[in-house]
């Protein structure tokens, strides 16, 4: 599937980059497809197949369905800022799944409804439409998740500046964040900047809208993003919190014991 351009709803038309990728051959596992939400300023292909997830998840029989972000890899980067706010990408993300015919869960039936796995900024918005779709989303696994969004408090105008005229930007995790947004070759960091702009306006709160469906939270013990992590553990009734050593927020996506810990949850 290349970029769904399918019938709308409530004036919704994503043009998101969706790519399809079918179970292996010869595997069974579930028939409900698994949904990949990638982080900010990273793409489905850095963050899951090039990490080596869509090989993994096909190989244990799951059909796989990946999502650029607005303005993130092969999806297009509107001027307006609405197309980038938390609540219109999860409306985009409704979109495409009603347009996929996907059927609400019923019991004993696993062709019904999705799971959704999110990293970073996918995990936010996999947070919060596991809580507003309790009828379509089954399980949820949220990597580097943390209670705060760190994106909230970037520092926009230092940003501005500093690709204006190379000024310093004195707030390090500002700093931090253009960095990785620069090194990513193709990024449309003015796309990315306008994404900030409309998360702001959308703060994460995450125990306004708490998934009631089983949670897996998967975080690097040295991931500063996601220390937060057991604040949304306790928030969620039926969330389970794993640590990977060693790993930090950049390398705890490429984790055997992640994928491996992510494939046996959803097939609970």
């Amino acid at each position: 599937m290349g970029r769904h351009r399918d019938q709308t709803v409530e004036g919704v038309d994503p043009h998101l980059n969706v790519q399809v990728h079918e179970a292996a051959p010869g595997t069974t596992g579930p028939h409900r497809p698994v949904i990949l939400l990638h982080g900010f300023a990273s793409s489905a292909k850095l963050n899951w197949e090039d990490a080596g997830w869509i090989t993994a998840l096909t190989q244990a029989g799951r059909r796989v369905v990946t999502v650029d972000l607005p303005g993130h890899g092969g999806s297009p980067a509107p001027e307006e800022m609405d197309a980038y706010s938390p609540s219109r990408i999860r409306a985009d993300l409704l979109q495409l799944i009603l347009n996929a015919h996907v059927r609400p869960l019923k019991d004993d039936d696993d062709s019904t409804g999705v799971d959704l796995i999110g990293y970073s900024l996918g995990a936010r918005l996999a947070w919060e439409f596991g809580a507003t779709q309790p009828e379509l989303v089954r399980r949820i696994v949220l990597g580097g998740p943390g209670a705060h969004d760190p994106l909230a408090d970037f520092d926009l105008p230092a940003a501005q500046r500093y690709l204006a005229d190379g000024s310093e930007i004195a707030d390090p995790s500002t700093a931090e964040l253009l960095r990785m947004a620069q090194l990513v070759p193709g990024n449309n960091v003015f796309a990315l900047l306008t994404m900030i702009e409309a998360i702001k306006t959308e703060p994460f709160v995450p125990s306004e809208a708490v998934p009631r469906m089983p949670v897996l939270l998967v975080a690097g013990e040295r991931d500063e993003l996601a220390q937060t992590a057991p604040e949304l553990a306790k928030l969620a009734p039926r969330a389970e919190l794993q640590w990977l050593p060693a790993r930090t927020h950049a390398n705890a996506v490429t984790s055997r014991v992640f994928k491996t810990a992510a494939i046996d949850f959803l097939a609970g």
